[in-house]
């Protein structure tokens, strides 16, 4: 098994990328990737999960957040698609059928496993049982378009720190994984914040490391990047947590600093998706800290693309 072990997502990215660049050739479902079986990587600093690797790799923060306020909302609800429409093109019959929210929070509608995640943690804090499961077989055998790449979580307390482990079937370095990170690290540490524990290590293992040939150009071009940056605390009481996550999705103030940014970084970019581009840049700024810079950093590219693909518009 390879491993790699990086402070912040930056580092960890940019290790992972170059692994698999130099990796075997294979095709699954006729898609051309270069892929390292076997892999597993630990982040030390979990809050350090918001990638910018400019110009080569500028990710969308608001889809980052997104995405995260929807799996722990415990949804498979079709507004995740205002923040990435290309989700659209895994979808059966307009539903993500793979979506990890329903499968953590409503396990065949009779399990919330994130909670007992902490319930379990609480009666027994040596407990090798705290385990939430994403893939199910019963239900992805079936041949829908959006199976789980994720297999699930492992958490582990040992002397007042919380450690995560996630296991992946298949990880997509350069589109899925800093994005999964973002989730994943957000995850670690709520559970962490609910058992009172400290912030573990992070774990992350993958069977098939990949990348896209149709990616490698853009990954070539993946050269020095700086560490990422700390994110404020997220750390909230679980009672009140579901109503939280409310308004985060409706980009309302929470009185959270942390979550707050989450909100504002959502409601931005709606702004922004409205053509109120001023507005959005000024929410980008309101947000401030790593997720306002991120933010404002994508607009930025959203702009070089609009303005890349004017001329060939004219022309035709």
């Amino acid at each position: 098994m390879t491993h790699l072990t990086a402070d912040s997502i930056a580092e960890l990215f940019t290790g992972a990328v170059m692994l698999a660049k130099n990796g075997d050739k294979a095709s699954p479902r006729g898609m051309a990737t270069r892929e390292v079986l076997n892999v597993s990587m630990q982040l030390i600093q979990p809050r350090a999960r918001l990638l910018y690797a400019p110009p080569a790799r500028i990710i969308n923060p608001a889809f980052a957040v997104a995405e995260t306020v929807w799996y722990l909302s415990g949804t498979d609800a079709p507004w995740i698609y205002e923040y990435n429409g290309r989700l659209r093109h895994y979808t059966d019959d307009g539903v993500l059928k793979g979506a990890y929210g329903p499968r953590m929070r409503n396990w065949a509608r009779k399990v919330d496993q994130l909670r007992r995640v902490v319930e379990i943690l609480k009666e027994d804090p040596d407990s090798r049982r705290a385990l939430i499961q994403l893939y199910d077989p019963a239900r992805d055998a079936a041949g829908h378009k959006d199976v789980p790449c994720t297999l699930g979580f492992r958490f582990q307390l040992r002397a007042g720190r919380l450690h995560m482990t996630t296991s992946m079937r298949g990880q997509d370095v350069w589109i899925g994984m800093p994005y999964d990170l973002f989730f994943y690290t957000t995850l670690h540490e709520l559970v962490a914040g609910w058992l009172g524990a400290e912030l573990g290590e992070y774990h992350h293992q993958v069977g098939s490391l990949h990348i896209y040939e149709r990616d490698l150009d853009q990954a070539n071009g993946l050269t020095d990047v700086n560490a990422s940056k700390i994110m404020p605390d997220l750390t909230t009481p679980w009672d009140s947590f579901d109503k939280l996550l409310v308004r985060v999705e409706a980009g309302d103030e929470t009185g959270h600093p942390g979550w707050d940014a989450m909100a504002a970084t959502m409601r931005g970019y709606r702004r922004w998706k409205d053509g109120e581009h001023e507005q959005a840049r000024h929410t980008a700024a309101t947000a401030g800290g790593p997720l306002g810079e991120a933010l404002t950093a994508w607009y930025d590219e959203l702009t070089r693309r609009a303005d890349a693909s004017a001329p060939a518009a004219r022309e035709r």
